[in-house]
């Protein structure tokens, strides 16, 4: 019973943030977020429905939903690193091909190793998946912080709402995979509503920090991020002629 308020509570909230954004016109700014939301808020209805009257097609029905998610998840990603560096161009340029690089090889390896049956192999890969891109995402999250802080770039309210949410929401299902590896029977009957209960906290941090549109605080173009990005890039272009260079005399001899 205290699940089910828990999650028609979030259900609530979901609808409440969706509504908010339209209204403020945040859905320009941040539209891979509030597809995801949206998607998740389709996703509880479209479970509950199956569970109740289409019983027989739930297995495919979860393990599909789930993998869109997941996918959907590494836009939230993309988007933080857009917004938060549209000042830096060329820092995010590299960071947007790094993003997919890794995220690409994530996918693809994993659908290397795809079966016949497609939601059985869904089931099977989905939580090997999720924690290779849960962990990326914690690491792109840190790295942006810790970039931040370097710089002494500000964040706006509403971008640090989106990142402090999401942030917790990966933090708690990295948890459950270590968790999974040691002591997973003593907690698993308490799980749930520290899941549900957790999602909860995500979706209050969202709702207050988006209920009104807020600009991202602009920072000088001209500032160091930027220069030590074209620092790194040349030294790298140089790296990498070097490299070709001595494969190419490698070669001849």
């Amino acid at each position: 019973m205290l699940l089910m308020i828990i999650w028609g509570v979030g259900t609530v909230l979901e609808i409440l943030v969706l509504i908010r954004g339209s209204k403020q016109k945040l859905f320009h700014q941040f539209p891979l977020f509030y597809l995801y939301l949206l998607f998740v808020a389709m996703d509880d209805v479209i479970r509950v429905i199956s569970a109740r009257w289409l019983p027989n097609h739930y297995f495919q029905i979860y393990w599909v939903t789930q993998f869109i998610c997941l996918a959907l998840g590494c836009g939230i990603i993309f988007e933080i690193y857009r917004v938060a560096l549209r000042s830096f161009p060329g820092a995010a340029r590299m960071a947007r091909y790094l993003l997919l690089f890794v995220f690409g090889a994530i996918f693809v390896k994993t659908l290397a190793n795809s079966s016949s049956d497609l939601f059985v192999w869904l089931a099977k890969t989905s939580l090997l998946l999720e924690r290779s891109l849960r962990i990326t995402q914690a690491l792109a999250i840190l790295t942006l912080v810790a970039l931040f802080a370097w710089y002494a770039i500000p964040f706006g309210k509403n971008l640090k709402g989106i990142l402090f949410g999401y942030s917790l929401f990966i933090a708690m299902r990295i948890g459950q995979f270590v968790l999974w590896s040691y002591s997973w029977e003593q907690i698993k009957p308490y799980w749930a509503y520290a899941e549900t209960g957790s999602y909860l906290l995500v979706l209050g941090i969202w709702t207050v920090t988006l209920w009104s549109a807020q600009a991202v605080p602009q920072t000088q173009r001209d500032a160091t991020l930027e220069s030590d990005y074209e620092l790194l890039l040349h030294a790298t272009r140089a790296q990498f002629r070097r490299t070709l260079a001595r494969l190419g005399w490698a070669a001849r001899a």
